[in-house]
């Protein structure tokens, strides 16, 4: 009987501490207990491959970003997603050998940083609509314009900058992390949704100005690498329909063909969970075995499909 594989896509938020703390410590601490997690898992004998967001992560450099811009250039988003990468990757795998090791488990670890390909002619280059950062007064954002940057007035909360969120075309190092997973190592890749690149008509990739959607890198990273579960691990337990209202209540299991129903009745916050139920529809219709959407406390019960919102193939 073959081993089940599962892609445990983590949270930006879930590697920082309450209430989105991005200090260090308070990161290194998210991560080990998230570690501890994968590690029960492995010792179940899954087999793991893990991406994870970054939006505190990069929100930190960009306030760097913005307090260093008179004296130095500012990095732009396609760096601060490479670095990022390897500063997740270097936590996780301390984390994860240390919590391995504990178990008595030999499985080695590895992080791949990881390029995604993406549409140079997507219309979101020519019209930037994905706010991030924080809201600046005019002055500041001005100063940061000047440096090519897109900012919009938002009346009186400030200024916020706008980028590009192009559609993942391809996980262009999936060849890598697919070889290293079949060598047995828990591999790490695709963190942010992967560092965004056009490729040239010569041929030639180059790094672009973008924010790629974690959840819908998952996927599609999921099935490059031919996993069996996608686990989507976020800060609730359940995807929850009328959530704020009297009549809120928490989605088990459903089919595809049922939540592509429920998606288009119900407006799912684009910034939240809009993009995790479309990148779990999407893992399942393309031939995955179960997408699940749930907290990171329960990613160990959600890989067998006994925890959070499953969804699964239409039975026949």
């Amino acid at each position: 009987m073959s081993r089940l594989r599962a892609l445990i896509a983590l949270g930006g938020n879930a590697m920082t501490g309450q209430g989105g703390d991005a200090a260090p410590a308070e990161q290194d601490r998210a991560i080990r207990f998230a570690m501890d997690r994968v590690a029960d898992l492995v010792g179940e004998g899954v087999d793991v491959l893990l991406t994870h967001g970054n939006g505190p992560q990069v929100g930190n450099l960009l306030v760097k970003n913005e307090l260093a811009a008179h004296v130095v250039p500012p990095v732009p988003l396609d760096w601060c997603g490479a670095q990022t990468q390897g500063t997740i990757g270097f936590l996780v795998l301390d984390a994860l050998e240390s919590a391995l090791a504990a178990r008595g488990l030999e499985t080695r670890v590895a992080a791949v940083v990881t390029r995604t390909l993406v549409d140079g002619q997507d219309p979101g280059f020519g019209k930037p609509t994905k706010p991030i950062g924080r809201y600046l007064p005019e002055p500041q954002a001005r100063a940061l314009m000047d440096h090519g940057q897109v900012w919009e007035d938002r009346g009186s909360r400030g200024w916020r900058r706008v980028v590009a969120s192009p559609e993942p075309l391809e996980i262009l190092d999936a060849p890598a992390i697919a070889a290293l997973a079949a060598a047995g190592y828990v591999v790490l890749g695709a963190g942010g949704g992967g560092i965004p690149v056009v490729r040239g008509r010569d041929g030639v990739l180059r790094g672009v100005e973008a924010v790629i959607d974690k959840d819908l890198s998952a996927a599609l990273l999921a099935r490059s690498a031919d996993v069996d579960v996608l686990v989507i691990a976020t800060d609730v337990e359940h995807v929850v329909l009328g959530w704020g209202t009297d009549d809120q209540h928490p989605i088990g299991r459903v089919s595809a063909e049922e939540m592509r129903r429920i998606q288009k009745e119900h407006d799912f916050a684009s910034g939240s969970m809009g993009p995790k139920v479309e990148a779990a529809l999407r893992f399942v219709e393309a031939g995955g075995t179960r997408s699940v959407i749930s907290s990171l406390e329960n990613i160990e019960q959600a890989v067998h499909g006994r925890a959070g919102t499953v969804i699964e193939p239409e039975r026949q």
